[in-house]
């Protein structure tokens, strides 16, 4: 059984292994593949099982590999994959669920103490002297802000919505949720779910963890950061183009929102003229909420196991 991964650096660039799923077959590990759709091709060749994270594999590609029966997509989306054009011709395709849940969230509040504190600035301020040659015993560049009171709204409360309202209750806040699907057993004394307007109106805090769908596509735009309070801070590390990222720059530059938060933008890499590295109190990084070891020790488990799973004729994780 020969088996292909088209971009595997990212999930393991050397601190994990592969053994899993060279224990199931021949196996052959490309760091990076890139878009070429000829090259993805090529690599592909006559194996009968492939995984891929960001490789895209389109209807085009999939028709030059008749030998292709499994597709293991390393992450939980799986819109790089024409999976119509796979099912049509008999081509298994999983992703790999809820692995990344508890990073996630506890990113999402990394990003938000970032904003609150500004610890990588002050620290950088102490290394470059400017602590021991201060007048005063302390200072502080940035207002810095105290959580405890404020109002955290998460758009999306699945998993990871929940996991990043639980720690926001133990910093004290009050969380309020947006969510089409709404579990009431998920409610208590500062929790509970609003209409999205409840939510842009009176929250300090918004935090998306929703699926980019057609209807969230943009959810963040000129019209809804009109409804929010002035100097909201607004947290994305959940899908890039959930903000229209033209209307967050001026919302920045007004002052409207006091700060953003994003792991994710609208194209990764972050283009060098993306408006977003020019903006105010804008921190980004670069799509890394998922990496955490542990997380991605969870994936390769879980990638194994859905190979395993589908050679023994018992699929699981298929979309």
């Amino acid at each position: 059984m020969n088996i292909v991964i088209l971009d595997g650096y990212t999930e393991n660039p050397g601190d994990l292994s592969w053994a899993g799923l060279e224990a199931l077959g021949t196996l052959t590990v490309y760091d990076r593949t890139g878009n070429d759709l000829n090259l993805i091709a090529e690599r592909i060749g006559d194996a009968e099982i492939v995984l891929t994270n960001k490789t895209p594999l389109p209807a085009s590609v999939l028709q030059k590999c008749p030998c292709l029966r499994y597709i293991g997509v390393l992450a939980t989306g799986y819109n790089i994959v024409d999976v119509e054009a796979a099912h049509a011709l008999g081509i298994t395709v999983t992703n790999i669920p809820t692995y990344g849940t508890m990073a996630v969230g506890q990113f999402a509040i990394a990003l938000l103490l970032e904003i609150c504190h500004h610890i990588g600035h002050h620290n950088d301020a102490v290394h470059t002297g400017r602590w021991s040659s201060n007048a005063d015993w302390c200072f502080w560049d940035y207002p810095l802000i105290e959580l405890a009171g404020k109002t955290l709204g998460i758009i999306g409360y699945g998993r990871i919505g929940q996991t990043t309202g639980r720690i926001a209750q133990a910093l004290g806040m009050d969380v309020i949720a947006y969510d089409q699907y709404q579990n009431p057993g998920l409610t208590g004394e500062h929790v509970h779910y609003v209409t999205l307007e409840q939510l842009l109106a009176v929250s300090d805090v918004i935090a998306l963890h929703c699926p980019l769908t057609p209807t969230t596509a943009e959810i963040i735009n000129k019209d809804t950061i009109s409804k929010m309070k002035d100097g909201v801070i607004i947290i994305n590390n959940s899908r890039g183009p959930l903000i229209n990222e033209d209307d967050l720059c001026e919302a920045l530059v007004s002052g409207k929102v006091a700060a953003a938060g994003l792991d994710v933008v609208s194209t990764e890499p972050i283009r060098p003229d993306s408006p977003l590295l020019a903006a105010p109190n804008c921190i980004i990084t670069p799509h890394i909420s998922w990496a955490s070891r542990e997380s991605r020790k969870r994936l390769m488990d879980i990638a194994v196991e859905n190979v395993r799973s589908f050679l023994d004729g018992k699929t699981v994780n298929a979309v």
